[in-house]
């Protein structure tokens, strides 16, 4: 079981820092670097949902200039939020 909540981090990290957009790599990518090994399987699941979402969708969810979907409001989307701000890793 830890082997697999290894690999799943390792993809996500390194789907973070691959978004498209160099800005979406730094955000996201840094957040995920800072937060992913820390993460609880139920906050895994959390940012893979997030991260199917769009580059522009996140960014403004993350900016505070739209409401994200009720279905992506949780820890995560929470830290990803105050990470836009501080830069500092979530709770």
């Amino acid at each position: 079981m830890t082997d697999q909540l290894d690999d799943r981090r390792k993809k996500l990290i390194f789907r973070s820092w691959h978004r498209g957009t160099r800005e979406a790599d730094l955000l996201i990518g840094s957040f995920a670097k800072e937060n992913i090994p820390n993460f609880t399987e139920e906050q895994l699941a959390q940012f893979e949902t997030i991260m199917e979402r769009s580059d522009p969708d996140i960014y403004n969810w993350m900016t505070g200039r739209e409401e994200e979907p009720e279905e992506l409001k949780g820890d995560v989307m929470n830290m990803l939020k105050d990470y836009r701000f501080t830069g500092k890793r979530g709770a």
